[in-house]
This record gives C-alpha cells, structure tokens and sequence, in this order.
C-alpha cells in the first residue's frame, strides 16, 4: 500500500452528516442532549433532581475513548492492551490502588476482547467516541453518585432507564412529533446549536462533483432532521450537491448487514415506502447496505472496483464499519485536532458583551478541549519503573484511529482549500504512525523522540 493519500485517486467521496458536515455548537448541543436525558429520567424514571443542572465544572468530566462498566458503574480509559489506565466510580477518581483490587494487578479489564474485535455494543459496557454520546457519559456517571455506595457483589440496572431517555429524545416520530427536549430546540433556532459550513466547504464539495466524483451522504439521521440540518449549512438546493443519499442509514448495520437483512427503502414525504430489490439509480433513499450501495457505484463509475474514501467522526459506526467491512479508505474528524481550541471561548464573550452580561469564567469547557481528570485520550503518561524515566503508553483509542483511519483531520474546512491531488501521508504500521494526523499530530507527540505505534 502507498504511503500517501489522494482524494483524487477516489471514485467515490462519501460523507457523515453529523459532526462532519455538520458542525454542532458543542458546548449549547451537549447541554441540551444532557437535558433531554436527564429531565426525561427525573421526570418519568424517578431519579433524583440532583441530575440536573450540572455545574460547569462537571463538563471535564468528558472525553472522547471512555468505557462505561456498566456492572461495576465505574468509567474507564484503556490502554492498547486492555489494562485500565485510569478510571472512575461515577465522577469519584479512582486510585491505583483502587484500579489494582477492582481489576488484579494487571490492571485487565475482562471485556475488552470482545469490545475490541469489533465494537460491539453489550448490556455490560458502553462506549464512548463521538459527541452524541459524551453527555451520557457525564450523566451515567452521575446517576452512579447519586445511587451511592454499592457493595461490590450488586450490579448496575440504570442502563435500561438511559435506553429508554435516548429512545424518547431520538426516535424516528420525535422529529415530526416535536417530543423530547432535542429536536424542538433545533428546529425553533438551528443556528443556535449548528455552524453553517464555510464557502471554503461548499465551494470544495463543488469542485469534487466538477472532477467527476460520485458524491454520497450516508447518515443515521432521519430525513426530516437531516433536511433541516443540510438547509441550514448547505442551502435550499442542496440535494444538488449529492448523487445519492441515504438518510436511516443505522450505522454500524449499514456496513455490517447483508441486503437480505437491510433493505432500501424509497421515500416520500419523508415517510419509508417500498423496499427495493436492489438499487438502480441514484437518489434519495432510507436504511439499506453497502454491498448494493457499491454494486451501484460499480455502475455509475464504469468500473469494477471502484475507490471510495468516507467521512465521519465515530470510530464505531463511520471509521472502523467502513474500513472493516467495506474495505474503504476512511477520513476520521476528530476536532480534538483543531488549533483554535479558544474559538467558542470567545464566541461565548461575545455573546455576553452583546447582551451586557458579565461573562464568567467558570463557562465549560470546549468538549474537545483535554480533559483534566482523564488527561490525553490519545495517550497516558506512567511512571517509570526503571531509572525514574516515564513511559508514555498510547491509548485503545489513540490505537483505533491508527488502526482503521486513512488520516484523521480537525474538520472538512481544514482541508478545503488544499488542492484535490494533495497527498497526505496515511497512518502506516512501517512508518510513524502520527504522520496521519493532518495539518498536525496532536500536542501530546509532540515531545516524543521516538515514533508511538499502535502495537
């Protein structure tokens, strides 16, 4: 395989919808998910008022990477091997020796081969690697605070309670039935929780559809809430822009299911209708599969095996599905890479001196921004058992980008203006494996002598 990647050796540009073309406002967007959770919980459930209001310090609590032992209600960070690295009874940080009497002195958490495998999700562990899902992450852990000290033979029963708030604030009806706290807010002021896309981006979207791509929007959202969101940062036309989308995608099934499993469906005021054999032109179509997906790109480029390269934020539904499964090269967002960390910070002053109010400094922190209690999600500092020198060991998480990623960039925008035959370098097992990260590795490297694998 080349060192290097082009977008215009692709046949096929696929793309995420949201938090790849889509940028959320994060701070606004994750309180408003963690209130529709917890004020559905509290209300419905029988949980505790405590859940809500979170102070603007429990937002470090977030990061991206994090395992949630749903048996034992503790957090974790894992190193590649599976070893606990740092952990967390609800918000309470655990100690090493805490971490050595809970998992052995190995630190092992004992699910980590079936997680790692192929991100499976189970009714014993959860995790947490795109910005839908860190709220939850905040709120479960708080859920386990206010449950109080357990002893160490009970388990957990919350997460039934956390499907149910998800399935209020999300199901397919919510958009149209205005239920849930989530989409009624998005709809009544989306460019509160929702940036536009930058001409930069529209303008590099058009100049792939000019080079002859075949341009695809695969996403797990609705019609509906996807034609809102593409209205509002690409335009009313569009669907211009697009050769085919697929909007109920339900990744990760979209890359993992066989058509006989998932079908496409026709749409028609943004309600399913017939299921498809097969697909035979391009369009506007709901759920469905991969295989017949390619099996029309083979058709529409003329060519048997056509490149396709994907667009997305989540390691589990977008990255590693599509690699793993579809074999596609893939373009991981993580705005963890931005450089501009302070952006929202000053938008937030801004917005206070317009309305003459006292900006405080206690606002939350960006979610991108590193957070205080669980440190870098790329990689954990040890103290070293030789001459006192520390060992900087890389993350399961760090691994997974190296792993299943093409490259993995801040945001579409950064790399808009480059032109289509730039070549990046991709992350490769031979080379170093920061050299994916474009325009640059994460700060963390940055001090590094020696090249971090993902081995």
């Amino acid at each position: 395989m080349s060192a290097s990647f082009s977008l215009s050796d692709c046949d096929v540009i696929g793309f995420d919808l949201d938090h790849t073309l889509c940028r959320y406002r994060l701070r606004d967007t994750s309180r408003l998910i963690y209130d529709g959770f917890s004020h559905y919980l509290v209300s419905e459930r029988g949980f505790s008022k405590d859940l809500l209001n979170p102070a603007p310090e429990h937002w470090d609590f977030c990061s991206k990477g994090l395992v949630l032992d749903l048996e034992e209600g503790n957090i974790l960070k894992l190193a590649a091997d599976g070893s606990v690295l740092r952990a967390s009874h609800g918000t309470k940080h655990l100690s090493t020796e805490e971490i050595v009497k809970l998992y052995g002195q190995k630190r092992e958490w004992k699910h980590f081969k079936s997680i790692s495998e192929g991100f499976t999700r189970s009714a014993k562990y959860y995790f947490y690697d795109n910005y839908f899902d860190l709220p939850g992450a905040l709120l479960c852990a708080r859920i386990v605070d206010c449950l109080g000290e357990r002893e160490s033979s009970k388990k957990y029963d919350f997460w039934k309670d956390m499907i149910a708030a998800i399935e209020h604030n999300y199901n397919s009806s919510a958009f149209k039935e205005n239920s849930g706290l989530y989409f009624p807010a998005l709809k009544e002021h989306p460019s509160k929780y929702v940036h536009p896309c930058p001409e930069s981006v529209k303008s590099w979207i058009r100049r792939l559809k000019e080079a002859g791509k075949i341009l695809v929007l695969i996403t797990s959202s609705h019609s509906d809430y996807c034609r809102l969101l593409c209205e509002h940062i690409l335009g009313k036309n569009f669907e211009e822009l697009f050769d085919i989308i697929i909007t109920n995608a339900l990744k990760p099934g979209f890359f993992s299911q066989t058509p006989d499993q998932r079908r496409f469906h026709t749409l028609e005021n943004d309600k399913e209708q017939d299921v498809l054999p097969f697909l035979d032109k391009p369009g506007w179509y709901s759920q469905g599969n991969w295989i017949q997906l390619y099996d029309l790109l083979k058709k529409m480029s003329g060519k048997p095996e056509p490149k396709v390269v994907y667009f997305g934020d989540s390691m589990r539904s977008d990255i590693f599905s599509a690699h793993h499964y579809s074999n596609w090269e893939t373009v991981l967002i993580l705005e963890e890479l931005r450089d501009d960390g302070d952006k929202e910070q000053e938008e937030t002053k801004l917005r206070a001196l317009k309305k003459r109010v006292k900006y405080e400094a206690s606002e939350p922190k960006a979610p991108y921004s590193p957070s205080k209690q669980w440190g870098s999600m790329f990689v954990e500092t040890l103290p070293g058992t030789q001459n006192g020198v520390e060992t900087l060991v890389p993350t399961w998480y760090c691994t997974c980008i190296h792993t299943y990623s093409t490259i993995a960039i801040p945001s579409i925008e950064s790399i808009a203006d480059l032109p289509l035959d730039y070549k990046f370098t991709r992350f490769s097992h031979k080379l170093s494996n920061i050299d994916g990260y474009y325009p640059q590795a994460p700060r963390e490297f940055t001090s590094i002598n020696e090249p971090v694998t993902a081995e």
